[in-house]
């Protein structure tokens, strides 16, 4: 469904569920080049299993309209907008790579919204390589292709992802392309990976997050490898990481190892973090 959110249209994937404020809420936000479609099992899943599904398409990506975030600040605000333009008074943050930042920075800037925080491929400092940045501007085709090979670490995913005789490689290039292909004038690629490697505020942000923390990290990760993500789980108050046998893109590549740590997480702390709903 489409929700005005700071007078532009945002997508956002309920897999067909209306809000129903007696039930827990769980934002899912993507990483750059994604949209909410990187999230099917998951987000299913939980709108099938008792909770208020909000997976958003980020502003200037996907279907949803407006500027897409320069900063990770601009992310998190966006994720703040979403919620009181649904009336959600506190969510779990489910945040890949991009996205995990901008979880942990909504999650710093409004600690009673959010019962707990998952952040998937995360890092800090999140260093994007000058090669990366300059393709993403110079040939963004190729660079797409660059950011695929670093991400995946399989040539063929789990039967849960999108069935049998799936191409990870393909299918990840297909949706960046996409992405990248329908917003050239703002060129997200180069907009999302500067954010990215601009972000300085991880740690401090981290020290402000007062919910449980999960640290989902792949062990073949090249993007964000999990030694990159211990500045902040050093400084997480509840924290708690869980490895899975992936790269950077977990959700493709580990789809059922994924929502068993989420599933498990936010069902282990939900009694303490108590979510209250509008």
């Amino acid at each position: 469904m489409y929700i005005t959110v700071n007078n532009a249209p945002v997508f956002v994937y309920t897999a067909g569920k209306t809000y129903d404020a007696h039930k827990p809420s769980v934002v899912f936000i993507h990483g750059v080049l994604n949209d909410h479609s990187v999230w099917i099992l998951q987000s299913r899943y939980f709108a099938n299993h008792g909770h208020n599904v909000l997976a958003i398409d980020l502003p200037g990506h996907g279907k949803s309209g407006g500027e897409a975030p320069q900063t990770v600040e601009q992310g998190a605000q966006t994720v703040i907008a979403l919620l009181d333009a649904v009336g959600v008074q506190q969510a779990a943050l489910v945040g890949h790579s991009f996205g995990s930042l901008i979880a942990l920075e909504a999650a710093a800037q409004s600690p009673s919204r959010v019962s707990q925080l998952a952040m998937l491929g995360a890092a800090f400092p999140m260093r994007v390589s000058a090669a990366l940045l300059d393709a993403a501007v110079q040939t963004p085709l190729l660079g797409i292709d660059m950011v695929t090979r670093l991400s995946l670490s399989m040539m063929a995913p789990p039967p849960s992802t999108l069935g049998p005789g799936t191409w990870l490689y393909g299918t990840s290039r297909a949706l960046q392309r996409r992405i990248w292909a329908g917003n050239t004038e703002t060129n997200v690629f180069y907009r999302g990976f500067k954010a990215c490697d601009s972000y300085q505020n991880g740690e401090q942000a981290m020290e402000q997050v007062q919910c449980p923390t999960l640290f989902l990290l792949g062990q073949q990760d090249q993007m964000t490898p999990p030694k990159a993500a211990q500045s902040l789980v050093k400084r997480a108050r509840q924290g708690q990481v869980q490895m899975v046998a992936s790269g950077h893109a977990l959700m493709e590549e580990a789809p059922d190892a994924v929502l068993d740590a989420l599933w498990g997480f936010l069902r282990s702390t939900a009694t303490a973090s108590a979510p209250a709903h509008a």
